[in-house]
């Protein structure tokens, strides 16, 4: 019997919200990289992007755990000679959520043109609102990604 290996005709995408409110920031990360990967179909295939797209709202309302918000530090470099720029995650979900939470999602995809392909199907807001509502998206329960 032979593997069975998806063509790019038979993918189907569908959307799904996620309300990141009160929600663990590595917890959301993880169960979005799973859906961005297509990990939930049975027809996933680890060398093809059969992952759905993914809308994130209420980046801004993410809980971090066990005071990583202070002690957890972001990294990005200018590409010059003494260009590395810290600053710690509170700092960068005060200023800038989204970019938090797909940099979170972004460590956990494949690093390779795949992985890029993949992070693109991600939308990440700030709000409650997105402009996404054509796609009719349904929206995804993670209760156990909850902060207790």
């Amino acid at each position: 019997m032979r593997t069975y290996s998806p063509k790019a005709s038979e993918i189907e995408r569908s959307w799904h919200v996620i309300d990141a409110e009160g929600l663990v920031l590595g917890r959301v990360a993880s169960e979005v990289a799973r859906i961005l990967r297509g990990k939930h179909k049975p027809t996933f295939a680890p060398h093809l992007d059969t992952g759905d797209h993914v809308i994130v709202v209420n980046a801004d309302k993410v809980v971090l755990t066990s005071n990583k918000a202070d002690k957890v530090l972001v990294h990005r470099h200018s590409g010059y000679p003494g260009g590395l720029r810290s600053q710690s995650y509170g700092e960068l979900l005060a200023k800038r959520p989204e970019e938090a939470v797909r940099r979170a999602v972004r460590g956990m995809l494949p690093k390779t043109r795949l992985g890029r392909q993949m992070l693109r199907k991600l939308k990440v807001y700030a709000g409650p609102t997105h402009p996404h509502a054509a796609q009719q998206p349904r929206p995804l329960a993670l209760e156990h990604a909850r902060a207790r």
